[in-house]
């Protein structure tokens, strides 16, 4: 039997990921580096405390950037609707290996949009606070109270898109055929079928 394939992501779309994942995980280590003196080890894979300081916000910088533009190739696939909130009710069900429960979605189901926004928003949050502390350029343009809640929503929102990046490797490494999508840019059309059958209906039909 013929397996057919439809195209997920562009290779531009795909590359943009990967650029990101490579910064998030840059601009993570160096900056749990300094979240803990027990973390402070991780340093050495950027040639010590020092030069971790100074790369940490230009990997973080170039990781925002990175991420704005598959936020803006994605944000209207992203928008939740009331589909969404049914999905959101049977995910218990999935959870314990009931698919058949759930309601039929499109390229994204809500949890994958969950994770987008959180992407989004930890991400904003990391870019305005991050300035804020930035020594030497920025950080006197801001008092020093202004600058320690600043410091404390960076480590929040950072923690944030730690927990959403580990959430979104594990959905896809636990959904079967997705690491396809961002490594060749297509899936077969029994996956799609299965996971997005109203974006697999729309995707036929264009074909």
């Amino acid at each position: 039997m013929t397996i057919r394939y439809l195209r997920r992501y562009r290779d531009g779309t795909r590359m943009n990921h990967w650029f990101v994942a490579l910064m998030f995980f840059a601009a993570a280590l160096s900056g749990l580096a300094f979240f803990h003196p027990s973390l402070f080890f991780l340093s050495t894979l950027f040639g010590g405390g020092q030069w971790a300081r100074i790369l940490h916000p230009f990997m973080g910088l170039l990781m925002v950037l990175g991420f704005a533009f598959l936020f803006f190739t994605m944000w209207r696939d992203n928008l939740m609707n009331a589909a969404d909130r049914d999905w959101i009710r049977h995910a218990p069900k999935m959870l314990q290996g009931d698919k058949g429960a759930m309601p039929a979605v499109g390229k994204y189901n809500a949890g994958q949009k969950l994770v987008f926004w959180a992407f989004g928003i930890s991400l904003l949050l990391l870019l305005v606070t991050g300035f804020m502390f930035w020594s030497p350029w920025f950080v006197d343009f801001f008092p020093i109270l202004l600058r320690r809640i600043a410091v404390l929503v960076h480590a929040v929102a950072a923690v944030v898109l730690i927990l959403s990046v580990i959430v979104h490797v594990y959905a896809a490494i636990w959904v079967k055929g997705t690491l396809r999508a961002m490594t060749r840019g297509t899936v077969t059309e029994p996956w799609a079928e299965l996971n997005h059958p109203l974006w697999h209906r729309k995707m036929t039909r264009r074909e």
